[in-house]
């Protein structure tokens, strides 16, 4: 049986944005979070299904790996990425650090 190995990642959602955008840095109550802006509005899971969309594409993993663990109605979430890529991490700090796309 293989385990299945799972990264947490903090985000700050921005719902509502004039345009969509991963990156830049919010210290937030789950520690350094990555910003994710998006079009979509918080109504009816439509924002937090654009930010798994955006976080999935930024971070080269399939929207399927993607789940909100903590957050789910709040702007600061925690999302788990089960099997995550090699190099995940410094696409993490890449995005954080570097303000992103």
């Amino acid at each position: 049986m293989t385990a299945r190995v799972t990264e947490r990642v903090a985000v700050r959602v921005k719902p509502g944005a004039s345009r969509t955008r991963v990156g830049g840095r919010y210290d937030g109550p789950y520690g350094q979070a990555l910003i994710v802006a998006v079009t979509a509005r918080p109504v009816e899971g439509q924002a937090n299904e654009a930010v798994r969309r955006v976080l999935a594409e930024a971070l080269g993993v399939r929207r399927s790996q993607l789940t909100i663990v903590s957050g789910e109605s709040a702007r600061d979430k925690v999302v788990a990425v089960t099997q995550p890529p090699p190099g995940l991490s410094d696409r993490l700090a890449e995005l954080i650090e570097g303000g992103g796309r």
